[in-house]
């Protein structure tokens, strides 16, 4: 996962600094340094809040599209969506809780919690499930509606 080479390029193309990358988030610069130089992974929370202010897709910072946005897309996380369209994708690929915890290398509890909306899913397991099973982050996170497979 290389996001943090997408969302510098999208930064510095629009003319941003990291500081106003980082006061957006109601960080530190550092720590937004520490996203883009991948030091740290950047929470979905936060990739969601940047991807609303400055109107990029979270399938294009993924490396899973080539279009920067979507048209139409939901400002946040809908985690009704997200927990439903996380079991229908386990179900419809036939793959249980545990099967999916043990590919994750997390609990089983884990992913009843993401299923549950008590969680929302962490962004490298929700990369690695985007990969895997050749889907949209945006669609998983509610931001889309309509399912659509990762270009790449």
């Amino acid at each position: 996962m290389d996001y943090g080479k997408k969302l510098r390029e999208l930064r510095i193309q629009n003319g941003y600094t990291q500081q106003d990358f980082a006061d957006a988030l109601g960080i530190a610069r550092i720590t937004y340094n520490h996203y883009e130089t991948q030091e740290k992974i950047i929470p979905i929370e936060r990739l969601v809040n940047l991807s609303n202010q400055f109107n990029f897709s979270i399938d294009y910072i993924m490396g899973f599209s080539d279009k920067v946005n979507y048209l139409n897309n939901a400002s946040n996380i809908n985690i009704n969506l997200s927990k439903e369209r996380l079991k229908t994708l386990r179900k419809d690929n036939k793959i249980t809780q545990d099967k999916l915890a043990k590919k994750l290398n997390v609990s089983r509890t884990t992913i009843t919690e993401y299923e549950r909306g008590t969680n929302i899913i962490a962004t490298s397991f929700l990369y690695f499930i985007c990969k895997e099973y050749n889907i949209s982050a945006d669609y998983l996170l509610g931001r889309i509606d309509k399912p659509k497979n990762i270009d790449k």
